[in-house]
């Protein structure tokens, strides 16, 4: 017989691959609705005039911070313990997640990890800045996205695979 993953750990995985697709799907609309506006320097300049607007900005970037603390905090952990792995610390997680090829970029991750700290701390301090750091994390959400959708077909595919 040869064990293929840990059933003990099917359960969490799953509830977590769970929370991670609603959130996903939560921060796909929002990055849907924002970026579908004109954003430049000048709209994100008037965000102090236009409530409706800021809120969306912050509905993103809530929804940003939450996904990416997810997937390094639960989901890739849950993984791994899983697969009978047991890393220790997020860097030690995220190596494992770039060997088992379900992320396809620790250092992008990283760096989402960056960006996610400073649109939360630095929201609105330099405008400039401000607007770079979102349009990167328009960009970092796929990345987000292609983990869930890849953790979620090789969850299906170690359930239903033949020892």
């Amino acid at each position: 017989m040869t064990l293929r993953y840990l059933p003990e750990h099917a359960p969490a995985m799953q509830q977590a691959l769970e929370l991670a697709r609603r959130e996903a799907a939560h921060l796909r609309y929002s990055q849907q609705t924002l970026f579908a506006l004109p954003i430049d320097l000048a709209w994100v300049n008037a965000l102090g005039e236009q409530p409706v607007l800021a809120e969306k900005v912050e509905a993103f970037v809530s929804r940003f911070a939450r996904l990416q603390d997810h997937i390094g905090e639960k989901l890739l952990p849950r993984y791994a313990a899983l697969v009978g792995e047991s890393p220790k610390t997020l860097i030690d997680t995220l190596a494992f997640a770039e060997r088992a090829e379900v992320l396809s970029d620790a250092n992008t991750f990283i760096a989402a990890r960056r960006l996610r700290n400073a649109l939360v701390h630095e929201y609105m301090f330099d405008a400039q800045v401000f607007l770079d750091n979102l349009l990167e994390a328009r960009g970092a959400c796929e990345l987000f996205f292609q983990t869930v959708n890849t953790v979620a077909t090789e969850f299906d595919r170690l359930l239903n695979s033949k020892p």
